[in-house]
């Protein structure tokens, strides 16, 4: 298993060196992205059951809080962007998998007082270049998926920073 999850890793990380040379090649299909843009990469991932590549972004709060491994739980004022693109096989390379097209960008935004229902987490997407956070219901649905990892403050990103 932890071979299979390194490998996913690995993956995604050589998925994610690629996108700007492939993202060049698609400038027609160019999505507008939020204050996320200028992020750094806190951790990657390969969704199979989505079959999508994804790196996920974090803001300063976050990225401060993955170093110090203050993680546990996550301070307020972090901020996820789970950005996503379809996966597909490199033209040149069939054996690595790449994004393709955009699939959007979601996010988690940790504020433990005004999202107590849900672990402290308000989760949302962007919309172009704005931060659209979810309704109560649509936000319920996505807690009810985060809630095997109560013990890790609900997050599954797996920080590669140090």
């Amino acid at each position: 298993m932890k071979n299979a999850s390194t490998a996913a890793l690995l993956l995604a990380a050589a998925a994610f060196t690629t996108a700007t040379t492939l993202h060049a090649e698609t400038q027609a299909a160019k999505p507008v992205h939020g204050e996320y843009k200028d992020w750094s990469t806190l951790s990657v991932s390969h969704r199979l059951d989505k079959q999508l590549v994804r790196t996920i972004l974090g803001n300063d709060v976050a990225i401060k809080a993955a170093r110090a491994g203050n993680t546990k739980p996550w301070p307020d004022g972090t901020v996820f962007a789970k950005v996503g693109w379809k996966e597909k096989t490199h033209p040149n390379w069939p054996q690595a998998v790449v994004p393709g097209e955009f699939a959007g960008a979601e996010a988690m935004v940790k504020d433990s007082k005004k999202f107590a229902e849900t672990g402290g987490w308000g989760f949302g997407h962007w919309e172009g270049d704005k931060l659209v956070m979810n309704d109560k219901e649509k936000s319920a649905t996505c807690f009810a998926c985060h809630t095997p990892m109560k013990d890790n403050d609900y997050v599954y990103t797996v920080p590669v920073l140090q």
